[in-house]
């Protein structure tokens, strides 16, 4: 099987093994885990910010990010598809008190008057204000795609002269960062809070982190304990972040050149494929135009030995690049997805 459904699919390399087994590791609740606290340090040099806290997962950063910047029964901005919004089931009204305000984007984005319309003052003092602005890059459903910097800049500009917090879901951001050729640092500086996450196209088997002001991480080290997030000897996982670090930043180009071969070869033999879409490591695959159902797609492709996944899309189906994928993949993904729809194709 050419798996194809996410890059959480990864599987650490033997370099990566290695270094969880040679990891030095320390009580990670006393903050004496060395490989913890050098990836933290590492982290928040890389997002531009002062700090950075070590988490299980990116789910469990952007909330306790969410708790950080608000109280319960304000308001959170953010894109109607956006992780926070329909993948982290209520996370936001269950452990923040937050409603929220979502806003219809394009390629996941929106811009300043869109955020406008959202934000007007109430002139009622008991309203509900709006407090956080949460952006996500890449973006996930609408298929792996960037935020230009400069939208970025104007958006939390913005935002900021709202009084408005502002959080970067940025779970690839990495990602977006290689395809746009901007430092990490640049896109992470723009924002109070940042996520990173560690298992996906980084390719660890788990982690996550929380970056921003050194006061707002001090107060997310008592939220990880409230989320239980905190752990114990968690240099064996930290060791792994390290190493991807390392050894897997500069390589995501790779899966992103994959990911347009993937597209482009689907695209030549008429499938419904929007090269415009495939900016990073993800190609979607919208199978009303060949007359199926996502479900009935699904399982035409298992058959052919590929793996791909739904999307919040009902015909959308997605094939996400990753390090555990390589050229021959590809190449037998393209051709094995071709012939299961061919017939659909010239229908």
């Amino acid at each position: 099987m050419i798996d194809l459904r996410s890059d959480t699919a990864t599987r650490p390399t033997a370099g990566m093994r290695a270094a969880i087994a040679a990891a030095e590791v320390g009580d990670e609740q006393r903050r004496e885990d060395p490989a913890v606290n050098a990836l933290q340090e590492r982290v928040a040099e890389l997002l531009g910010q002062e700090a950075a806290l070590f988490l299980p997962t990116a789910t469990m950063a952007n909330q306790i990010a969410l708790r950080l910047h608000s109280r319960p029964g304000d308001v959170l901005i953010a894109e109607r598809h956006a992780h926070v919004v329909i993948y982290e089931y209520g996370g936001p009204a269950v452990h923040a008190g937050l409603m929220i305000e979502a806003i219809e984007g394009r390629a996941g984005r929106f811009g300043v008057e869109e955020l406008d319309a959202v934000t007007t003052p109430s002139t009622k003092s008991a309203d509900q204000r709006a407090t956080i602005l949460a952006l996500e890059n890449t973006h996930n459903s609408s298929g792996g795609r960037c935020w230009p910097l400069a939208e970025l800049r104007a958006i939390t500009a913005a935002a900021r002269e709202r009084g408005l917090a502002t959080h970067l879901d940025g779970a690839r951001v990495l990602n977006a960062a290689v395809a746009t050729g901007v430092e990490p640092s640049e896109i992470g500086a723009l924002f109070d809070t940042v996520t990173l996450c560690l298992s996906k196209g980084l390719g660890c088997p788990l982690g996550a982190l929380l970056a921003g002001p050194r006061a707002a991480i001090e107060s997310a080290w008592r939220e990880k304990h409230l989320f239980g997030g905190a752990m114990r000897q968690a240099g064996i996982v930290a060791a792994a972040g390290i190493y991807a670090l390392d050894h897997h930043v500069e390589r995501l180009a790779d899966d992103h050149a994959r990911a347009r071969r993937l597209g482009e070869g689907w695209h030549a033999a008429g499938l419904p494929v929007d090269l415009e879409q495939v900016e990073t490591n993800f190609v979607q695959l919208d199978v009303s135009a060949l007359g199926l159902e996502g479900d009935e797609a699904l399982a035409l492709l298992r058959e052919a030995g590929v793996g791909l996944s739904s999307t919040i899309h009902p015909t959308v189906l997605r094939a996400v690049t990753h390090l555990d994928v390589g050229d021959e993949d590809v190449e037998q993904a393209v051709e094995r997805v071709s012939s299961a729809l061919a017939s659909r194709v010239a229908a």
